[in-house]
């Protein structure tokens, strides 16, 4: 396992929800990491920002660690979720509430 990746499994390992974005929760520097932590902060769900822009082995690294190949990716406890589409698209039909509710994942 290479140190990114070590340190991507710590990531996931240490927070229930993770981001990892292009930018930070406040200051998102993409449209599609800025969509993902709207619906999340709508949603009340507390989450860690990664932004991945500071380091260029994360970027890399998360992208062959998940197999996707576009940041953001959200993981939730552990499981890769997904990237921008695919949040929204389960935002709207009320799956990823669900995914966070079977998941335990407390949303305010």
């Amino acid at each position: 396992m290479s140190d990114a990746n070590t340190r991507i499994q710590s990531e996931i390992d240490e927070t229930p929800v993770v981001l990892f974005m292009k930018g930070t929760p406040v200051f998102p520097q993409c449209g599609f990491s800025s969509t993902v932590v709207q619906v999340l902060t709508h949603m009340g769900v507390p989450f860690k920002g990664v932004n991945v822009l500071e380091d260029a082995d994360i970027r890399e690294g998360v992208k062959q660690f998940s197999n996707w190949p576009t940041i953001p990716q959200l993981y939730v406890k552990g499981e890769f979720v997904g990237g921008c589409d695919i949040i929204r698209e389960m935002y709207e039909s009320g799956e990823l509430e669900n995914l966070m509710a079977e998941k335990g994942v407390e949303a305010a």
